[in-house]
């Protein structure tokens, strides 16, 4: 069977269950309140361009269309994607995991001699701990996408998948900015202006500088060997364009297979996202082009776990996220816990079904849980990806993996023992009455019971059963 992302590399596997992580992040309140402010202004715009869209159903359908067949074939375009690559004057490398992409990195930028190198906005560079292993290996590497800088200069991580920094008000970024930023003018003030023309000060005279960039890729189109990179500040056009050397590592599911299949993405993805009817900077590049862009160019094909996700036939329309981001902008559990508490890279929905099948769900046990299963991700998801149903698939596969039995399977089996009797079921009903005396929402009820009210409301249960209404009358 294909293998899962290996432990003790990358940023898949979080240091304590979601549990006890949203219940530290829910007593933060400035976190709320920033969160808050930014899902609901996303939510907002995103809206507005999506609702001039009258076959925007449609479009939802095509791209998850397109990503059913991306999977059902593969092997067969990633091979057509090596090819096109390849005669275009490019590398390509496969990575079996992180611990192969992070080496195969490494050894590319050691051998251009430079111990520094930029970076576009990557969430599998940062699924795989590409920086730390950089840093191991004596290369620095400088985040040039705006909130990622923010991230890296404030030594934290980040919280949501589009806006790394969303936890984050524009204080705190003052305050960030004016204690690690070098030649920070001691005068600096919060204003958004100010603050994106002191990292762009800081980061000018490094895009003219470092011949290394890394990359991530949006997506790949098999039948002409083109990369495409979307961003909304320009800092990922300066790393694709200036470096003499360009390293792009891309997850295996990004491929399309034609142009006419990009043209779908390009018109859900910034809508979905960013609330744009387009993405202010769109860069594609095909291998390399004498006299214009990177001299060299590498593509590393990362797997770390998606094969295993593939070979699920439920759980591998996970591998059809584009990385909008709608899903968390929409999600209640999200909104009040932020990114840190589901400790992966990938936060929200899409993380509580994705990081589990990269992990191996008992290394992510707690995040199929991690949902009120109310269905907004899936009515905002662009490309139609059911995350209840793939929620509740991952809570099945956790029990069954169960080698002995819980606490929640003894109560369920009693229950339905109960169920199947009518006489103990009438008088388990009129038991049920004596849960007033267990006070409001269920605060009373003594261990084991607790456990269930800890995270939940008891319904109060009525005066009178509807057996009792039915034999009095």
């Amino acid at each position: 069977m294909p293998a899962t992302a290996p432990r003790g590399v990358g940023h898949l596997r979080g240091d304590e269950p979601f549990p006890a992580a949203a219940r530290r992040a829910l007593a933060d309140a400035q976190l709320r309140r920033n969160l808050g402010h930014a899902t609901t202004t996303i939510r907002a715009k995103s809206g507005a361009v999506i609702g001039e869209l009258p076959d925007w159903e449609q479009l939802r359908a095509a791209g998850s269309a397109v990503k059913a067949d991306v999977l059902a074939r593969l092997p067969e375009l990633l091979e057509q994607l090596e090819a096109a690559v390849t005669a275009a004057g490019g590398s390509v490398h496969w990575a079996a995991d992180a611990v192969e992409a992070n080496r195969i990195v490494t050894d590319l930028v050691a051998a251009t001699g430079s111990d520094r190198v930029i970076k576009v906005k990557s969430m599998a560079t940062q699924e795989i701990g590409l920086n730390e292993a950089l840093a191991a290996a004596g290369i620095t590497a400088v985040e040039t996408d705006l909130a990622e800088l923010i991230v890296q200069l404030g030594e934290d991580r980040p919280s949501h998948i589009l806006v790394p920094a969303i936890h984050r008000n524009r204080a705190e970024i003052r305050e960030i900015f004016l204690r690690a930023m070098p030649g920070v003018d001691p005068a600096l003030t919060d204003e958004p202006a100010v603050l994106a023309a002191a990292a762009r000060r800081y980061l000018r005279q490094t895009f003219l500088t470092t011949p290394v960039a890394v990359s991530g890729a949006n997506f790949a189109v098999a039948e002409t060997g083109t990369l495409a990179v979307v961003e909304s500040e320009g800092n990922g056009r300066m790393c694709l364009t200036l470096p003499e050397t360009l390293i792009t590592v891309m997850g295996i599911e990004k491929v399309v297979p034609t142009w006419r299949d990009l043209e779908v993405f390009l018109q859900l993805l910034p809508r979905a996202s960013t609330g744009e009817r387009m993405n202010p900077y769109t860069s594609m590049w095909t291998g390399v082009t004498p006299g214009d862009g990177p001299r060299a160019f590498h593509l590393v094909l990362l797997d770390n776990g998606r094969s295993a996700v593939l070979a699920d036939e439920v759980g591998r329309q996970a591998l059809h996220c584009i990385r909008c981001s709608a899903c968390l902008n929409v999600c209640p559990v999200y909104q009040r816990t932020g990114g840190h508490a589901y400790g992966s890279v990938y936060p929200g929905p899409i993380g509580a079904v994705l990081s589990p099948q990269l992990t191996g769900v008992e290394d992510n046990a707690s995040l199929p849980y991690a949902s009120s299963l109310c269905g907004a991700c899936y009515d905002a998801c662009p490309v139609k990806i059911n995350i209840p149903e793939l929620l509740v698939h991952l809570r099945a596969e956790h029990v069954a993996a169960q080698r002995r039995p819980t606490a929640e399977s003894v109560a369920m089996a009693a229950a339905a023992y109960v169920m199947d009797h009518p006489a103990l079921y009438a008088a388990a009903q009129r038991a049920a009455r004596l849960a007033r005396l267990a006070g409001r929402r269920g605060r009373g009820l003594p261990p084991p019971l607790s456990g269930w009210t800890i995270g939940r409301d008891l319904p109060e249960p009525p005066a009178r059963s509807f057996r009792d209404w039915w034999g009095q009358r």
